[in-house]
C-alpha cells in the first residue's frame, strides 16, 4: 500500500504536539514503523516540496526521536521505487499553487501548506488510476476538508481519531459538506 505522510504525523511520533494523546503517539510510531518493515511505501513529489517541509520540521540525523528517524529514512529512500513513489507536480500561483489541487471554492481556504500533500495524491491517482490515502494525525484542517477533499478522490486516513475527534470539539469545528 502506498501512502502520503503528513508532517504531524512523525512530529507527533516525536512528542511534539502536545495536544497528542500517548495513544496517539503510539499509532503514529506504528505508521512508521511499518515503513521500515516495508510493509507501506510512501508518497512523494519530485520538487522535493513534502521533504523539504520534512526538513524543516525534523532533525535529519535521525535523532533524538522516531519522527527524525522517519526523515533519515525519507532521505535514504526517496530514489528507491520499492519504497518511495516520486509524482511531478505543475506549480502554479495562487491560490490553487498545483495544478493537481481541485479548483474547488469548498476548498479555498484548505491550508496552502498541506495542499502539496493533495496535489501529490491527485497526481498519484492521475498518473497510475490508483489512489493513495493522505495519513493524518492531528491536523483539524483536514478533518474540516474532509468531504470536499473526498469529491476529489482524496481520502484522508485518520492515524488518530479519538484525538481528532476531541480537538474539533474542543475548537467548536464542524465538517464542511
Amino acid at each position: 500500500m502506498i501512502i502520503a505522510v503528513d508532517t504531524n504525523v512523525p512530529m507527533v511520533a516525536n512528542c511534539l504536539s502536545p495536544q497528542a494523546s500517548v495513544d496517539c503517539v503510539n499509532r503514529c510510531l506504528d505508521v512508521i514503523e511499518r515503513l521500515d518493515a516495508d510493509t507501506l511505501q510512501i508518497l512523494l513529489d519530485t520538487n522535493w516540496l513534502i521533504i523539504g517541509e520534512y526538513q524543516d520540521n525534523l532533525n535529519s540525523n535521525g535523532q533524538p526521536g522516531i519522527g527524525d528517524r522517519f526523515l533519515r529514512w525519507v532521505l535514504t529512500n526517496h530514489r528507491n521505487p520499492q519504497r518511495c513513489k516520486l509524482v511531478l507536480l505543475t506549480q502554479i500561483g495562487p491560490p490553487r499553487l498545483f495544478d493537481e489541487f481541485p479548483g474547488d471554492p469548498a476548498l479555498a481556504q484548505f491550508d496552502s501548506s498541506d495542499r502539496k500533500f493533495v496535489a501529490t495524491t491527485r497526481s498519484y491517482r492521475i498518473e497510475t488510476g490508483e489512489s493513495a490515502p493522505v495519513y493524518v494525525a492531528v491536523d483539524t484542517d483536514w478533518w474540516v476538508y474532509e468531504q470536499p477533499l473526498s469529491r476529489h478522490d482524496v481520502r484522508v486516513v485518520f492515524v488518530c481519531p479519538v484525538d481528532m475527534n476531541r480537538l474539533a470539539t474542543q475548537k467548536g469545528l464542524s465538517k464542511l459538506p
